[in-house]
């Protein structure tokens, strides 16, 4: 959840330090830190706060001299966001600096062996258990002090390591996290996210777990855990930085909500190829692809919405049983899988914590793994049996908005091609999907273009207290995603229920006035969600519905209406979201939040 970043060139580390830490700002944080190797010497600078309050604190980076250096955002975990507790640490000598992302599962035990041999603590955290190994360790060999540190370490731990001795050189490890080696001319690069390297350079290396690299400005080497150099292959980033900046939006989100008719077309035109789908990376045949019995989806926050939408779909089209489950959850019930389980993971990052440790669990009990994931090269990515890259480009706000889309696309296209091979759809609505499939991004522009007024209805209602969103089949899958938007972004309380829960409890926490969001985009299901608009008011609520672009019998129901554009009702959660999206948008904006950066949360959570 938090941002590293390390540099090894011919110029001033601490002003590229500084830049690579703004492209972080989006995955979240508290605190902010750099520091450089200097005439023998570490210069250290740490702030809560912004980014850029370290920024005025270093003049820009300017006041920290050197060409080597290391830097992070750190989001607390063990100790408050405070200054002390920020990172970079240093050891007891000033001789080592260490940044790291993730958690130390047995740092207390290594605290007490560390202050029991006179190490002396000044923070709070588990970090600087690191910073005093690596002072213990150290012999005058620093890659054999960083082997034998990690050694010690049990957990979650990306780290990045300065050493006073050391001139221009930097280490690095990964061990469940993210953490990628960018290539230079004469400079050398780490971070936890690509986004803070692409200004730089496009070429870059992933790291598997238990793998550490060395930096210097003219090299760069990767080693196995036991120090034997390994080869890695190098990538190309195909997007350019100006992917990752807002583009005269007032907000990432904004642009990610306007990037989508372009998003979800990236994830579908690939795949349709002379009215066929081909989804390359899962090539299965058809004898092959029936052995499942059972697929299980499994996902968090946002993933995890867009996997039940996927349920649904998936179960309408195959007729196979399909289980949803939090990735948390999974990960520690014992669940019954096996070879005839296929286990679709989906995840914006690919770095989800929870959600890799549930891959690990399902695939080590025989379960066949299908990702579909973003970022290329990812941890899940590289676990999984096959891939579905959703090609949406870098996602900088931390609500998600076309990361969501684009896995309803996917799964869509998932649904499509699985129940063709299974022989359970005739030529005719084969051809019928396709042709739906091929207008989606078409219609969520449309989506864009009718709800031009969700600005003002959003003026009314940014002051309620508490919402709900009620919907059936499909629909109450989208509105968890829309609840989910709405409270993330603008902290008011919201709630998403099955419109046929109200009776069982629900109801009794309608009252007047109380905004009511109705999903009515599954038509078949239109007259049971009039009862329940209806049951709602009678208890004095307000209704904004949702409903089907030239469906006049909304106007009967609701006091307010946003619209999606009409198609196919098993792909109705791409369209319908994205005013669901906009309203929670101009709520928070009408409320003052931080809209990129809303309080607690981090784009990718990469602890438990």
């Amino acid at each position: 959840m938090c941002g590293i970043v390390g540099f090894t060139g011919q110029v001033q580390a601490a002003p590229i330090l500084l830049e690579g830490l703004r492209r972080l700002e989006y995955r979240g944080y508290d605190s902010a830190g750099v520091a450089v190797q200097h005439g023998g010497a570490i210069e250290m600078v740490k702030a809560s706060g912004t980014v850029e309050r370290l920024a005025e604190k270093t003049a820009g980076g300017a006041s920290l001299p050197g060409e080597c250096g290391i830097a992070h955002t750190r989001w607390a975990t063990h100790g408050a966001p405070t200054d002390t507790n920020a990172h970079p640490h240093l050891s007891g000598d000033g001789r080592f600096a260490v940044v790291h992302n993730g958690i130390i599962e047995n740092y207390a035990a290594l605290r007490a062996e560390l202050l029991s041999e006179g190490y002396a603590f000044a923070s709070e955290t588990d970090t600087e258990v690191v910073a005093h190994l690596l002072e213990h360790y150290y012999d005058g060999n620093l890659k054999r002090a960083v082997m034998r540190t990690a050694a010690r370490l049990e957990g979650s731990y990306v780290l990045g390591v300065l050493c006073a001795d050391e001139p221009g050189r930097l280490f690095c490890v990964k061990e469940a996290g993210p953490l990628i080696l960018g290539l230079g001319v004469g400079e050398n690069y780490f971070a936890s996210d690509v986004t803070a390297l692409v200004g730089r350079t496009k070429n870059v290396i992933y790291l598997e777990d238990g793998e550490m690299a060395e930096l210097t400005p003219e090299n760069i080497s990767v080693y196995d855990r036991t120090g034997r150099e390994i080869s890695k292959s190098v990538s190309h980033v195909v997007w350019d930085i100006e992917a990752a900046e807002k583009g005269g939006y007032e907000h990432f989100m904004m642009k990610e909500i306007m990037e989508q008719p372009r998003a979800v077309k990236s994830t579908i035109e690939p795949r349709l190829r002379n009215g066929r789908i081909e989804l390359e990376g899962f090539e299965l045949t058809a004898e092959e692809f029936s052995r499942f019995s059972r697929i299980v989806i499994t996902a968090c926050g946002s993933a995890y919405h867009a996997g039940m939408v996927g349920k649904y779909v998936i179960e309408s089209l195959c007729r196979v049983p399909v289980e949803t489950d939090l990735a948390s959850e999974l990960r520690y019930r014992d669940p019954i899988v096996g070879p005839d389980t296929l286990l679709i993971v989906v995840s914006q990052s690919g770095e989800t914590a929870d959600t890799i440790a549930a891959l690990r669990e399902c695939k080590a009990r025989g379960a066949y793994v299908l990702a579909i994931v973003n970022v290329v090269g990812s941890t899940i990515a590289r676990l999984a049996d096959s891939v579905l890259y959703t090609h949406a480009g870098p996602e900088i706000a931390v609500a998600t908005t076309k990361g969501y889309t684009t896995q309803l696309a996917a799964l869509y296209l998932f649904a499509v091609w699985a129940a063709e091979k299974l022989g359970r759809i005739d030529d005719a609505r084969y051809n019928e999907l396709i042709a739906e499939l091929d207008a989606l991004p078409a219609r969520v522009q449309r989506a864009i273009d009718l709800n031009l007024h969700v600005q003002y209805l959003a003026e009314r209602w940014h002051e309620q207290r508490a919402m709900f969103f009620i919907g059936r089949n499909i629909d109450y899958a989208a509105a968890l995603e829309g609840s989910l938007k709405l409270k993330e972004i603008s902290y008011i309380h919201s709630e998403a229920y099955a419109a046929g829960e109200l009776k069982h409890g629900t109801i009794a926490l309608i009252d007047e006035k109380r905004l009511v969001v109705a999903l009515c985009c599954q038509t078949a299901l239109f007259d049971k969600m009039v009862s329940n608009i209806q049951e709602v008011k009678a208890r004095g609520a307000k209704v904004l519905g949702l409903a089907p672009e030239g469906d006049r019998r909304i106007f009967a129901e609701a006091d307010d209406v946003l619209f999606a554009p009409r198609g196919e009702p098993l792909f109705a959660a791409v369209s319908e979201m994205v005013p669901l999206q906009l309203f929670a948008y101009y709520v928070a904006r009408e409320n003052g939040c931080d809209i990129d950066k809303p309080r607690n949360l981090a784009k990718s959570v990469t602890v438990e």
